[in-house]
């Protein structure tokens, strides 16, 4: 069996890593000749993830073709689902997820709950929703890891907004933000992750660390995961979805947004639970069995980011002295530039309760640091 990954970033080389057990190839296209995926994959083309022609030749080599980031070209995916070669999730799914207010009409069609939005075309057309400020901005395709997206709190703000198709969402006050990872099968089994709390560095906009289980009660947990569940089941998607929401002050839970495959939100599943997000992933675009989505412990999982001030060649430093300590897990991504706020790797901690992993995590975050 032959797998195709468009994009060779972390989450292509995790999943790869995974798939080995399984005795599967893979073959790989990224635009960059150093990627995480180019030294593990059987298979790598160094081409753009939107040139319709290369991603075509590739998938026409393989069983069937994944992805590890949404931009990639819809074009070449519809051509080989239509040709025969198996494409999961389904470029349909792709091409509605990447578009931002595309994703905001889905949930408002379908009953979802999510924040109240406006989409707009322009700068000059935010001026109109005044009415709805604040609000946070988020352009409608090309933004990622907090890139692309800027809170407009009063008028004042308006001139230093985007002047690109955006929408403008409703902002959530006080929110916690959570995460659940749901997958289903062309069978259409689906199964969910527990809830994961996130905390982000206020900085860079990214996921500092998380939790799980998160510390929600268990109403909410089980509403996120219903509501998960159902988004999964109206797409009709195949694969690995990450459902990223708001808990408000008053305990409702807002769909914030989605990602069609593994996930930052996911990375500790691999110590921590029976079946790995990448596990999952692999399973639902087979049509494998689902895995047991059961945590065997409390984890928590920090981001490895590039410190300020520092570019150029990475150097992990205090990374022997925290896999001293029982439970850390650390995950070098093979990126071998460093620069401020890369995500250069992350790592995992397993303990007793959520906080005391809490607790480890932040500890071992001090004694970590991607430097050059």
């Amino acid at each position: 069996m032959r797998i195709g990954i468009i994009g060779g970033g972390q989450l292509g080389r995790m999943f790869i890593q995974n798939g080995l057990n399984y005795g599967i190839e893979f073959f790989v296209l990224d635009p960059d000749p150093n990627a995480p995926c180019s030294a593990i994959a059987n298979k790598f083309v160094c081409a753009d993830r939107n040139d319709e022609e290369a991603v075509y030749a590739l998938g026409k080599e393989c069983d069937v073709v994944t992805i590890e980031i949404e931009n990639v070209s819809i074009e070449a995916l519809k051509r080989l689902r239509d040709e025969g070669v198996t494409v999961y999730p389904q470029p349909e799914i792709l091409e509605m997820i990447r578009d931002k207010g595309v994703q905001k009409q889905f949930y408002l069609d379908n009953g979802l709950p999510t924040a109240d939005f406006a989409l707009v075309e322009s700068k000059s057309e935010i001026e109109a929703h005044k009415d709805l400020l604040p609000v946070m901005q988020k352009m409608r395709v090309g933004g990622y890891d907090g890139k692309g997206v800027t809170p407009i709190k009063d008028v004042g703000d308006i001139a230093t907004a985007f002047d690109a198709p955006s929408v403008l969402e409703s902002w959530v006050p006080n929110a916690l933000e959570i995460a659940v990872l749901v997958s289903r099968n062309p069978d259409g089994d689906v199964k969910s992750f527990p809830v994961v709390e996130l905390v982000f560095n206020p900085e860079a906009n990214l996921v500092d660390y998380l939790v799980s289980p998160a510390r929600v009660s268990i109403e909410i947990e089980a509403k996120a995961r219903e509501i998960s569940e159902s988004l999964i089941r109206k797409m009709e998607m195949v694969g690995l979805l990450a459902v990223e929401m708001f808990v408000t002050e008053a305990g409702e839970v807002l769909i914030n947004e989605m990602a069609p495959r593994p996930h930052n939100s996911g990375h500790h599943t691999i110590e921590a639970c029976f079946t790995s997000q990448y596990d999952q992933h692999l399973r639902s675009i087979m049509n494998w069995p689902l895995g047991s989505t059961v945590l065997r412990c409390a984890a928590a999982m920090i981001n490895l980011l590039g410190e300020k001030g520092y570019e150029g060649k990475a150097i992990y430093q205090g990374l022997e002295n925290a896999i001293g300590e029982t439970g850390v897990f650390p995950h070098i991504y093979g990126k071998e530039m460093t620069k401020p706020y890369r995500k250069m790797g992350h790592v995992t901690v397993l303990d007793n309760t959520t906080d005391d992993a809490l607790i480890k995590a932040q500890r071992t975050q001090e004694l970590i640091k991607v430097i050059a």
